[in-house]
């Protein structure tokens, strides 16, 4: 009995540590995404994400996958509509933050647990609780609290950039069932083993329809993203160490919990905010920050 709390507790520790690392990063990414929009549109920033974690993601594989025995059809189902989602998402993301405050983008694509939690009940026919009920309505209180006076926040948040950062939210909380569902469908394996695996298989098929859909619609932007190879290799690396640790987090628990601790972002995001880009935050969307945030966490 012993043994099993200990076994159970190590493993909790392990995917919060996983949940808090990949947290910081992706703030991170997304910051050095937004710096690179000056020299990239938004879909070659996306881009830069998935191709240039390529490489990364193959040395991690190398190295560090020793019992892999294949995958299976359902895999690549997960992948292709998990990719797809993350790409919409990441667009979305950008442009969110481009648009409007960095922070408040940030927030409303936070929504994604939420959204998530709906996302099951109407596909999957997973039964909601008081406590789930309740941390929906909570964060859509949120929302509002955001978009309220939107005459008066026009100067940062166009409604354009709000649709947009809660577009993002239900691309990524898509993205983050599927992820989950493609990892635990490999047999055999560690939960490491099988995140890195997720992880090369995603990025490199995002990769492919990233790549051609800016060869038809804007063919002069791959020369713009190998031109600034530096910081996009930087991006991707960071975005598959990233990935890697929210595919690992949510191999070990479910992806509602491993996201709503992953709220944990929205303090990194704004020390971004108040730090770096020298943004203020007012009252109205403080307070509709910390009901998204307490809205999350209710889902748990």
């Amino acid at each position: 009995m012993v043994c099993v709390h200990s076994c159970y507790s190590k493993s909790m520790e392990t995917w919060f540590l996983l949940t808090l690392c990949g947290a910081f990063l992706q703030n991170l990414r997304s910051l050095l995404q937004r710096k690179i929009t000056d020299n990239l549109s938004i879909n070659g920033a996306s881009f830069v994400r998935f191709l240039f974690a390529i490489p990364f993601a193959l040395l991690i594989c190398l190295f560090s996958v020793d019992s892999f025995s294949g995958v299976s059809e359902q895999f690549f189902s997960y992948v292709v509509l998990a990719g797809i989602a993350q790409i919409v998402g990441t667009s979305c993301l950008i442009s969110a933050v481009v648009r409007g405050n960095f922070s408040v983008g940030t927030t409303l694509s936070k929504t994604e647990a939420a959204q998530a939690a709906l996302f099951g009940l109407v596909v999957l026919g997973d039964g909601v609780s008081i406590s789930i009920a309740l941390g929906i309505s909570v964060s859509l209180l949120g929302v509002i609290f955001l978009s309220a006076n939107v005459d008066e926040l026009l100067s940062r948040l166009s409604r354009r950039a709000l649709v947009l950062g809660l577009v993002s939210g239900t691309g990524f909380a898509i993205a983050a069932v599927c992820f989950r569902g493609a990892s635990l469908s490999i047999d055999g394996g560690t939960f490491f083993e099988r995140a890195a695996i997720t992880v090369l298989s995603a990025v490199t098929f995002q990769s492919i329809i990233m790549g051609v859909y800016l060869i038809v619609r804007e063919p002069g932007e791959l020369g713009n993203v190998f031109e600034n190879w530096k910081m996009s290799s930087v991006i991707g690396g960071v975005g598959m160490f990233a990935s890697l640790c929210w595919f690992s987090a949510m191999t070990l628990n479910s992806a509602a919990i491993v996201r709503a601790v992953g709220q944990v972002e929205l303090l990194f995001t704004l020390a971004t905010t108040i730090f770096w880009f020298k943004e203020k935050m007012r009252l109205l969307q403080l307070v509709g920050m910390c009901l998204i945030v307490g809205g999350i966490w209710l889902l748990v």
